[in-house]
């Protein structure tokens, strides 16, 4: 699963429905793009949301009707552009994330366009800078998240570090998602491949968390909500297991969607798992209204669509000066020390990793 897809999940867990707007038909009547309309389609993940007046400020400012198309998850969407680029489906595609980039760009995915304001996302966050073919949008942590009130139940010190989670106190405690199905699965992966190196270190690591009883299921949604004993949805489930890769956003999550909001978050962050994607938007390759797509990028980067972002996708901004909900900094602040992986190195060794994994950990 993607970065934001879990907000809606998590939303529906609790009986919520998250705000998503889109337009579904030009000004013209077209309901598609097109030579001279006035439609801009926007293909993405199954995470879009977005207030809808900042939606109608962008068509307002812009001229142009904004049309959107969830495409599965991310991996998904990613391959299915990638399929269709010679006829895609529409103008800008939104959602290809780090460990997915080389993937979308190796394969032509996008074409070329420097997004206005781009020149104030933050440097850490920037990608393919002498072609410009991406604009960063968001980023966020996958880290583990644990239950603090079984944590503290069993007067048991909440794991902090990767090497933690090895520790025979911890067995049979953790669920990660499959890393070969899976976002937050692929970037714990990689996150443990950062922390222990590729010479045969986060196997052995890999090895220990298996000998320890990791539980491993397909997707974010199933251990999230159905695994995790901390989220609304895993209480409802009644869900025996306290730790769990999501993200370093899921906190406040817990707090913004419960009635009553609680003073403090039920779940916490070791923050010594984290490992941070960044979430890019490309004008896609043979795009019919790339006038509409240049629009939309240079929109996605405004402060007007970074300020709302953060409490309609749970992601963080990636543009300087823009707003961060206080919920964010008081229940899920960012991890000050992420494990990160250059886009080339992922580039160059996920599918092996990936291949590794699934023989080491799955059979």
């Amino acid at each position: 699963m993607d970065i934001t897809k879990k907000v809606t999940a998590l939303a529906v867990g609790l009986g919520l429905v998250t705000l998503s707007a889109c337009g579904s038909s030009g000004a013209d009547g077209s309901s598609g793009s097109g030579e001279g309309s006035r439609t801009v389609t926007l293909v993405s993940h199954n995470s879009w949301a977005v207030s809808e007046d900042v939606v109608a400020a962008f068509e307002k400012r812009s001229g142009f009707k904004l049309k959107v198309l969830e495409d599965g998850d991310a991996g998904q969407a990613v391959n299915k552009a990638i399929l269709t680029k010679d006829n895609p489906q529409g103008d800008v595609f939104f959602g290809v994330d780090n460990t997915l980039l080389s993937r979308a760009l190796d394969n032509g995915l996008f074409q070329p366009y420097e997004a206005k304001g781009s020149d104030l996302i933050l440097p850490e966050y920037r990608a393919d800078e002498d072609k410009h073919r991406v604009t960063p949008v968001d980023t966020g942590d996958v880290c583990v998240n644990y239950d603090k009130a079984w944590f503290e139940k069993k007067r048991l010190t909440p794991p902090k570090t990767f090497d933690d989670l090895v520790d025979p106190a911890y067995k049979d405690l953790l669920v990660v998602e499959n890393a070969a199905t899976s976002s937050p699965g692929l970037g714990f992966l990689l996150g443990t491949v950062a922390e222990y190196g590729d010479g045969g270190g986060w196997e052995d690591y890999w090895k220990k968390l298996k000998a320890n009883g990791v539980k491993v299921v397909d997707g974010w949604e199933h251990a999230y909500n159905e695994e995790f004993s901390g989220s609304a949805g895993g209480k409802q489930a009644k869900a025996d297991r306290p730790l769990v890769v999501s993200y370093a956003s899921s906190p406040p999550a817990e707090v913004i969607y419960a009635d009553p909001r609680p003073d403090t978050a039920p779940t916490g962050v070791a923050e010594g798992t984290c490992f941070r994607q960044v979430e890019y938007a490309g004008l896609l390759s043979n795009a019919e209204n790339p006038e509409g797509g240049k629009a939309l990028l240079d929109f996605l980067v405004s402060k007007t669509f970074q300020d709302d972002m953060p409490l309609n996708m749970f992601v963080y901004p990636v543009r300087e000066g823009a707003q961060v909900p206080e919920e964010f900094v008081k229940f899920g602040p960012q991890a000050k020390e992420p494990r990160t992986m250059d886009p080339a190195k992922i580039a160059e060794n996920r599918d092996q990793w990936v291949k590794s994994w699934t023989s080491l950990v799955l059979k």
